[in-house]
């Protein structure tokens, strides 16, 4: 039964335990690492049933704060955010001094970083992204896969397509490591200097293969975002499409007041 709250709606009894147990968390009752306690502890504890447990925990599980391993159960997570700071984490003043975009962010929060690489070679560019890059579906682009680490835990996913007429005669960007300052760095350096990044981020829940790739809970939501990197001359020579753990960033935009 539910209990009348502001404006007289009722909170199922399974919305009150969840919260209850994220406010454990969140005041460092339950800590990083420790188990939550079993189902059969928690239909002891709050007198219901299983099936009001379950439902429950799908929620704590929402949160990001808990992490399920199949047989162990629900363990406190131990990975506080990245903080992204859009106005400032693509100055060019990173690229020159060698750090990429993710290693500046990263170094920021006082993590320890690491980036693996997954594919690098010609692809047929699909629609969506050939329409961002302005070609022919199908056109060849470079597709340029990563997966990102943050203190050994993965939090995040990208796949950079970039025209292979840009490409072509720079090959640094066929390696796994592109150089201090990452792949815009080498662009700039071969003439296609940056005016702006346009982003668009969506929020979704994890699917399965994305929960396997990311090491999430089931449901665990995810931010899905998208990047064009525009030129001076107005042209994208690359589109970035972003997986993110959505419990690992926090998003921070400066926006200006001025016309």
């Amino acid at each position: 039964m539910g209990t009348a709250v502001g404006g007289g709606k009722a909170v199922p009894r399974y919305v009150q335990i969840a919260d209850e147990i994220v406010q454990q968390i969140r005041a460092g009752v339950l800590g990083a690492g420790d188990m939550v306690p079993s189902e059969s502890e928690l239909v002891d504890r709050y007198g219901v049933s299983g099936g009001t447990i379950r439902k429950a925990m799908v929620e704590v599980r929402a949160s990001g704060l808990v992490e399920t391993r199949h047989g162990k159960g629900s363990i406190v997570k131990a990975r506080p955010p990245v903080r992204l700071r859009s106005s400032d984490r693509f100055r060019r003043t990173h690229r020159q001094e060698g750090r990429a975009a993710y290693l500046a962010e990263s170094a920021q929060s006082g993590a320890e970083a690491k980036v693996s690489v997954l594919f690098i070679g010609p692809m047929e560019a699909p629609e969506d992204i050939a329409g961002r890059l302005g070609v022919e579906v199908g056109t060849q682009v470079l597709a340029r896969r990563r997966l990102y680490f943050r203190n050994g835990t993965p939090v995040e996913t990208a796949s950079s397509y970039l025209p292979w007429d840009v490409v072509k005669d720079i090959p640094e960007l066929f390696a796994e490591n592109p150089g201090g300052g990452g792949i815009y760095a080498r662009l700039e350096e071969h003439g296609h200097v940056f005016a702006e990044f346009v982003e668009t981020l969506q929020a979704r829940p994890a699917s399965k293969a994305e929960t396997s790739e990311l090491a999430l809970s089931p449901g665990a939501p995810v931010v899905h975002l998208v990047r064009d990197a525009v030129t001076e001359a107005g042209r994208v020579v690359e589109v970035c499409d972003t997986l993110m753990a959505a419990d690992q960033f926090v998003f921070e935009y400066r926006i200006p007041a001025r016309d």
